[in-house]
């Protein structure tokens, strides 16, 4: 029983160290698409605001919008996110 409770106590204090140092979604876009796009103004690229509303209601706007983003040939060359980073920041974008 002694065990049991010990790794649930320590399970717990890991996931919260985890939970911890997460980063929030604005901060992904900032860190990895910031250099091109803002929420509410354009630079190089769309604001994620237009963006969101361009997909708005799209049943495959995330796929779509990943494919887009992905493409070696595309307008994203200089991406280092992460495809996970990456699906995390699409989906926050359809949120807005």
């Amino acid at each position: 029983m002694k065990a049991v409770l010990f790794s649930a106590i320590l399970a717990a204090g890991v996931l919260s160290l985890g939970v911890a140092q997460a980063q929030t979604v604005p901060d992904v876009a900032k860190n990895n698409c910031g250099k091109c796009h803002e929420l509410d103004k354009k630079k190089k690229g769309p604001p994620y605001l237009e963006t969101a509303k361009k997909y708005k209601g799209k049943a495959d706007a995330e796929a779509t919008m990943f494919k887009t983003i992905t493409d070696p040939k595309g307008d994203h060359p200089e991406l280092k996110a992460s495809p996970e980073d990456t699906k995390t920041v699409l989906k926050w974008i359809l949120t807005l």
